[in-house]
């Protein structure tokens, strides 16, 4: 899909839309590295090996649309000098669970108490537990791999506006689609109690709660 931009003189154009597909994470040890995020469940999309000159490893979170990669001679980064990278989840606590059963040493959860908490490697500024009310981009928990690369898992149950394209509504995983239905089918009862009728028409009801969520539109009544 491409995107509108407006010139200096008001006049809309259409640009060609970009992509970000890999991140690439310097590392110490391919092997090692390797070894943790597949222990991780994170599909191997590759191992390509020239010699002993290059290797380039690529992997993908669960459900993600961007991919990591590490190896030999594919950045000049230090390694472990990764920080902060997201990975958005809609159920913190799960996600959390998941991780530790896979052996990632996982922070609690926290919110912030202090604005740039989620980025500072000690606990000043964090709050344990979810944000209150669960609010949506508020709640996170910190990772990080054997060099030190370092993840940070953010829960978000809705989107801002204009996050997402109302042409194109995607549900990463079972669970997000679970997590959508589940808030529609809430949102519909108190639609129904506010009516004070049953509503025949409640497949139709969901499916623009859904897509209006998740494009940060105002939601139906």
């Amino acid at each position: 899909m491409s995107t509108e931009m407006g010139d200096s003189q008001g006049v809309t154009t259409r640009g060609v839309d970009m992509g970000l597909e890999v991140i690439v994470l310097p590392v110490s040890d391919v092997d090692r590295a390797k070894e943790f995020y597949v222990g991780l469940g994170w599909r191997l999309d590759a191992d390509i090996a020239r010699g002993e000159e290059f290797r380039v490893v690529q992997l993908t979170p669960p459900g993600s649309a961007c991919s990591i990669q590490f190896g030999t001679n594919v950045t000049t980064a230090a390694p472990g000098s990764t920080q902060s990278t997201y990975l958005v989840v809609v159920d913190i606590e799960i996600a959390r669970a998941e991780l530790l059963a896979h052996g990632a040493e996982v922070s609690e959860v926290f919110h912030e108490s202090a604005g740039g908490a989620r980025f500072e490697p000690v606990a000043d500024g964090r709050a344990p537990g979810r944000a209150p009310e669960h609010a949506t981009y508020g709640s996170f928990a910190t990772f990080r791999d054997p060099d030190g690369n370092g993840w940070l898992l953010q829960e978000i149950t809705a989107r801002l506006p204009g996050r997402i394209s109302p042409d194109a509504t995607t549900f990463a995983s079972v669970n997000d689609l679970v997590a959508a239905l589940k808030r529609a089918a809430a949102a519909h009862g108190e639609h129904e109690a506010r009516t004070g009728a049953a509503d025949p028409n409640w497949p139709e009801w969901y499916a623009e709660y859904m897509v209006r969520e998740q494009a940060g539109d105002e939601l139906p009544l």
